[in-house]
């Protein structure tokens, strides 16, 4: 196998990065100034520009993550290098395991709580199934986990993209090169 991800895994990594960066700035950009907010600075057409960008970008996140598990359950996990001591193989599985784990939930809790909150669930100019009936007050609690959650993404990304460099820049140690695009197969 080598010591890399295989290349439909490094893609997804990469490509989900990216999506979580953009629906992260758009959710905490509807966060911070909330509905009325975003109105008076974005107009009608740019607030349901940002709100339908960001539904799409949750719907499509929980799709890929769908294939990143798919990927990782036939292509495996490369052998390191070389070993990483106890403590960091622990917090590497950890963090990885609760960005999985958060990576899904956290669509799904946008998901419920838009259709309870008897919004669209768009996806592009598409009307997704609600999956469950209007109820304010459960959609009031499922949008303020859904802000915690992407909170606890955000310290975890800061987290791992620091323990990557780190192992780039500081121990050198070939985990960084795992999930590269760019280079030979190692």
């Amino acid at each position: 196998m080598g010591t890399r991800y295989a290349l439909p895994h490094r893609l997804l990594h990469w490509g989900i990065a990216i999506l979580i960066l953009l629906s992260l700035a758009s959710g905490m950009t509807l966060g911070f100034l909330g509905f009325e907010g975003a109105m008076e600075r974005f107009g009608q057409a740019g607030t349901d520009f940002v709100y339908t960008y960001h539904k799409t970008l949750g719907v499509t996140i929980l799709g890929l993550m769908v294939l990143r598990l798919i990927s990782r359950l036939v292509f495996g996990k490369p052998a390191y290098e070389q070993a990483l001591p106890p403590a960091q193989k622990w917090a590497s599985n950890a963090v990885h395991i609760t960005l999985y784990v958060l990576l899904f939930t956290m669509p799904v809790l946008g998901w419920l709580a838009t259709a309870s909150g008897g919004y669209p669930v768009q996806f592009f100019q598409f009307n997704l199934p609600g999956l469950i009936g209007r109820d304010p007050a459960l959609s009031e609690t499922l949008f303020a986990w859904h802000g915690r959650v992407g909170w606890l993404i955000l310290v975890l990304a800061v987290i791992h993209i620091s323990a990557a460099l780190y192992h780039w820049k500081v121990r050198r140690d070939g985990v960084m090169q795992r999930m590269s695009l760019l280079g030979g197969n190692r």
